[in-house]
């Protein structure tokens, strides 16, 4: 019989999974566990994990082979060095938001390319104002958007894009998905391309590679007309970087669903600039599906680990994604 091991924090969510894991697939032992606690008796003989291993509990776990994170994009020490070079296979639940980040991504496009938020300070102040919008009307039949990370969310994100008629350059370093209508290339061609880009759109994950990515030289690439998106990680943009190329008139405005620093200081200078849009770190929060999407690939994954089959949405450990 394999173990499966649903680490601490316990919460109700991961209670009903567990149960539902555990009257539909007989050849598993299903243990949830309290606390921290009691994860150093029941590691030792587990076959799978459902949740972080840490660096303590490693050396302890002598059968494991598998484990399932929670999160696409976990906290920077769940890869730690032990884990990447262990054999261990890790999965994610990865591709089951890409249709709600996408339409979070296309209501800021749209927003910031007719002046939206020019408008709703007038209609705050009572003004009548027609010409209130202070920003360069986009017209997105003739405009150019550079995705930047074109996996799950990206290519969702470029098939609303095109059907709007908008020109879609992507960058992305391991092309997983088909897409056609992008124009494709990879990483080390982003400083070239980004003074084409109306929109620049970054869904990228944190990684060591991505932290701080986008800083005061990028932004002074772009045009000034241009509009930064970022609802990939925080920690990719300095925000420091990113009010001065606004301020300064580098480029147009942005908007950020995910920060540097959450949450946001309510003295940042962020909030009252002109053209940003900011919500909460909330792309996808309230939306009903993804619970059961989430649980579907866990599931799926836990009948393909019983019968020795690959598993769905593998990690590269050594990139954190």
């Amino acid at each position: 019989m394999l173990k499966l091991v649903f680490m601490p924090p316990d919460n109700e969510l991961k209670r009903r999974w567990a149960e539902r894991l555990q009257e539909s697939l007989r050849q598993y032992h299903i243990v949830s566990l309290q606390s921290e606690a009691e994860a150093p008796r029941e590691i030792g003989d587990a076959d799978a994990v459902f949740g972080w291993v840490s660096p303590d509990l490693l050396p302890l776990a002598n059968k494991l082979r598998w484990i399932h994170s929670p999160q696409i994009a976990p906290p920077a020490d769940f890869y730690y060095q032990a884990l990447v070079e262990h054999s261990v296979v890790v999965t994610n639940p990865r591709g089951t938001f890409n249709d709600h980040i996408a339409e979070h991504i296309m209501m800021y496009v749209l927003s910031l390319a007719r002046g939206l938020p020019d408008y709703i300070e007038a209609q705050w102040q009572r003004r009548w104002a027609p010409d209130a919008r202070r920003s360069r009307y986009i017209d997105l039949a003739t405009s150019t958007a550079l995705i930047v990370g074109v996996g799950g969310i990206g290519q969702e994100t470029a098939r609303l894009f095109t059907a709007f008629g908008m020109h879609v350059i992507g960058v992305d370093a391991r092309w997983e998905y088909d897409v056609p209508s992008v124009q494709k290339h990879q990483p080390e061609e982003l400083d070239t391309l980004l003074p084409q880009a109306d929109f620049v759109v970054v869904t990228v994950p944190h990684t060591p590679r991505t932290e701080g990515m986008w800083h005061s030289e990028r932004f002074r690439l772009m045009k000034p007309t241009a509009y930064f998106i970022n609802i990939g990680r925080g920690l990719t943009t300095r925000l420091d970087d990113l009010v001065t190329a606004i301020e300064s008139r580098e480029i147009a405005g942005c908007a950020l669903d995910v920060f540097e620093l959450e949450p946001l200081p309510e003295d940042h200078k962020l909030w009252n600039l002109p053209n940003v849009l900011l919500t909460p770190h909330i792309a996808a929060r309230d939306a009903d599906n993804i619970p059961d999407r989430q649980f579907e690939i866990l599931y799926d994954n836990a009948c393909r680990f019983a019968t020795g089959r690959g598993l769905r949405n593998q990690v590269d450990k050594s990139v954190w994604y």
